[in-house]
């Protein structure tokens, strides 16, 4: 059995770099449980380990937007790795800066196409940092010169907000940026919500209606009303136009657009990790399988 000195060292260093628990334990054997040259001596090793990093969940990174100050078009973009701390360093932040770039300059029709224009930039950065790497997904926005972009970036890239308007300041389109960076809207209006959503959860209210006891007894049609009722309430909390606006909530978003003669043409808004499974490790039970 590991001492407990050598397992708190594991952790830190798998907290570190991300590595396995067996490849933390062996550096730290090999450097006399030197966390920092335990460190070097995994990333020295990251060639040799770069096919086993396919199999790891990337679910940290960062989101960012990028514009062509000359062009005014705008790519917002979420690149992923394996850890938070790798995540916060330059190597991996220069990363996700080229990659915008890259895109910016080919504008490649989809991911497929993007990831192949980076594949260099991918695997030399794999080699380097020691984690997998990921471009998840891109948006290219090209506003018209009639047109205004805002952007907003949350706790230095955990989300990140592109809004195109017609109509407005660049001040406004900014503001409207946080407000969806807070409050993550799926669509703009309510006449934008597919159909298949709103027959999906009117199925589920519909069901849920058959076991409330309030709803015993109640005419067909009042019950129809009130189903529709919660549905709306439920989908439109999703529709940016239906929101409380952030910097002054006694209006929805949609007033306060009719008042300042603005319409949203497009937003993106991409928050690091959304809809990835993170592995949750047990690293007690790891601890005791693996570290002996």
């Amino acid at each position: 059995m590991a001492s407990s000195n050598l397992i708190e060292l594991i952790k830190k260093l798998r907290e570190l770099t991300g590595a396995g628990m067996m490849d933390c334990k062996n550096a730290l054997e090999a450097n006399d449980l030197d966390l920092d040259k335990a460190g070097d001596y995994l990333r020295e090793k990251g060639i040799a380990k770069a096919a086993k990093k396919a199999e790891r969940i990337a679910a940290e990174g960062l989101s960012d937007v990028a514009t062509c100050p000359k062009c005014g078009k705008c790519v917002v973009l979420e690149v992923n790795c394996e850890t938070d701390f790798v995540a916060r360093g330059d190597d991996f932040k220069k990363l996700v800066s080229d990659t915008a770039d890259v895109i910016l300059k080919n504008e490649p029709a989809n991911l497929e196409q993007a990831k192949d224009l980076c594949k260099e930039l991918y695997t030399e950065a794999t080699v380097r940092i020691g984690e997998k790497l990921d471009l998840r997904r891109f948006d290219l926005l090209k506003p018209t010169d009639t047109q205004v972009l805002g952007t907003y970036i949350h706790m230095g890239g955990k989300i990140a907000v592109a809004v195109v308007l017609s109509g407005g300041d660049k001040e406004f389109a900014e503001q409207l940026a946080m407000h969806i960076a807070a409050n993550s809207p799926k669509y703009v209006n309510p006449s934008d919500i597919p159909s298949e959503v709103i027959e999906k959860e009117t199925a589920i209210q519909i069901e849920a209606s058959k076991t409330d006891p309030k709803l015993a007894n109640k005419p067909e049609n009042i019950l129809r009303n009130i189903i529709k009722g919660k549905v709306d309430k439920i989908l439109f909390e999703s529709v940016l136009s239906e929101q409380p606006y952030l910097l002054d909530d006694s209006k929805k978003v949609g007033q306060v657009l009719s008042e300042n003669k603005v319409e949203v043409v497009k937003f993106v808004r991409y928050q690091v990790g959304e809809g990835i499974e993170k592995r949750q490790d047990d690293f007690a039970k790891e601890v005791m399988e693996q570290a002996k």
